[in-house]
């Protein structure tokens, strides 16, 4: 057997045994990639501003909400933040501008009892961590969410 037949062999059977080599073998162009998820981990009052700016530029770095889902886990000290009683009004703009992009805001069921605080005394928009904010953070990572804690 010459050296083209051998390396004729070689190649198909790669090409069986790694269906995509046969897609790159052919010329074929790539598969467009997963719409990457991300949670951000907020509990720190004082990044909550920075936190916000992270996420906007997340978004348009990416191109846009649709090659991007983000979820904001939001406990501790950080939730006060959001708290309509005491919300700042860039904190409020930042917010609603995130959310128009999809943003995903958990408030941890723990720290909203700790606060003394319900959904309705919340900026509109967020659901309840309804085991915790860890937990939530855990599940998403489970479910391919990158973890991010600025």
């Amino acid at each position: 057997m010459d050296r083209r037949n051998m390396l004729s062999g070689i190649m198909k059977i790669a090409c069986a045994i790694f269906p995509a080599s046969a897609a790159l073998a052919a010329g074929a162009k790539a598969a467009e990639p997963e719409v990457q998820k991300v949670v951000y981990h907020l509990a720190d009052l004082d990044k909550v501003d920075f936190v916000l700016g992270n996420i906007r530029n997340h978004y348009s770095g990416m191109g846009g909400p649709d090659k991007v889902t983000i979820a904001l886990i939001v406990h501790g000290p950080a939730l006060k933040a959001f708290h309509l009683a005491t919300v700042t009004p860039e904190v409020t703009e930042r917010t609603e501008e995130v959310k128009k992009s999809g943003l995903r805001l958990n408030a941890c069921i723990n720290t909203m009892r700790a606060q003394n605080v319900t959904l309705k005394d919340l900026l509109p928009g967020f659901d309840v961590a309804e085991k915790g904010a860890v937990v939530r953070l855990a599940e998403l990572q489970s479910q391919g969410y990158v973890y991010l804690r600025p």
